[in-house]
């Protein structure tokens, strides 16, 4: 249990009920990298070195290449870094991605998306076979 509250949370109370929710960033970080992955044209989420050398030692990571920024008035707002397939348009691969995210956040937290920024970090080459 003292892991869970070292982490940032965020409450999200509701009148009437018996208890209370707490969100971690590192859940609204989850749900947000597996909703980016999910777009046709994405390769994957790009992370920092710590993030990559972690991956290579067999840890799962799902939250690499995501930042989330949680409010206090329910507001949340998300940084991701992808790598995207080569031949796809940025830009339309980019606006699927917001739209999917924020859909994805809202709908499963509850929580206002306020914004999803994008990194392009790298171009995924396809490896023939």
């Amino acid at each position: 249990m003292a892991e869970a509250e070292s982490r940032n949370t965020h409450k999200l109370y509701e009148k009437d009920k018996i208890g209370e929710v707490q969100i971690a960033d590192d859940v609204v970080a989850i749900i947000a990298g597996l909703a980016a992955t999910e777009v046709e044209g994405v390769d994957s989420m790009a992370g920092n070195i710590t993030n990559e050398l972690v991956a290579k030692l067999g840890m799962k990571n799902l939250s690499k290449g995501v930042k989330v920024e949680l409010t206090l008035d329910e507001h949340v707002s998300v940084d991701l870094s992808l790598n995207i397939k080569y031949g796809y348009s940025i830009p339309t691969v980019s606006e699927k991605v917001q739209e999917k995210v924020q859909t994805a956040i809202e709908n499963m937290t509850g929580l206002t998306v306020l914004d999803v920024n994008i990194r392009i970090a790298g171009v995924a080459m396809e490896e023939n076979k």
